[in-house]
């Protein structure tokens, strides 16, 4: 058996992980420890991204024709990939997170959503809050407004049961004027 023929399921693998994919992300992981490099991945994982380490020839075989072609550039050394197909941010977020505590970790670059972004780019990336957070933000923002309103209709309804409550307590009582009105004029 060739090769090339054992070389093509890699080559296939990695094209069906990044065919949908909304973003790439090429590491340098060297200098992780084998306790960092577990941690990494279940954090990855968690976040829905796929991790893997391919040689750069079989990435740069199946990003041919693609919109992560870019990457081309970047292929040099050992890298690994994270891939998304769900969150564009993620991968970006998590390694941005992770390198924090684990600066042997190096970001390369990626492609988000069609665009390639170096270190500096992949950086900016990394501090996209996620979609959740952004939903949570918006959803917190909508309410808000409704809960204020919610609140003064509340004191309103509390101070006029007050108000009803004193007027009704206290015994109605005429005044001079009222009286001579009522009184028949003569």
């Amino acid at each position: 058996m060739a090769k090339v023929e054992l070389k093509q399921p890699i080559v296939q693998e990695i094209s069906e992980n990044i065919k949908d994919a909304q973003s790439v992300v090429v590491v340098d992981y060297r200098g992780l420890t084998v306790a960092e490099d577990t941690q990494l991945r279940k954090a990855l994982r968690e976040a829905g991204v796929t991790y893997k380490v391919y040689k750069n020839t079989l990435v740069s075989r199946a990003v041919e024709g693609t919109q992560f072609e870019s990457l081309k550039d970047v292929l040099e050394g050992p890298n690994a990939f994270a891939i998304s197909t769900t969150d564009a941010t993620a991968p970006a977020r998590v390694l941005a997170k992770f390198a924090k505590t684990a600066p042997a970790l190096e970001i390369k670059a990626g492609v988000v959503e069609g665009n390639f972004y170096d270190e500096a780019g992949m950086k900016t990336i990394a501090s996209i809050p996620s979609r959740e957070e952004l939903l949570s933000k918006l959803l917190g923002s909508l309410q808000s407004p409704i809960t204020n309103l919610a609140r003064v209709l509340n004191q309103i309804a509390e101070q006029g049961g007050a108000a009803d409550a004193a007027v009704e307590a206290a015994p109605a009582e005429e005044t001079p004027a009222e009286e001579a009105a009522e009184t028949p004029a003569e």
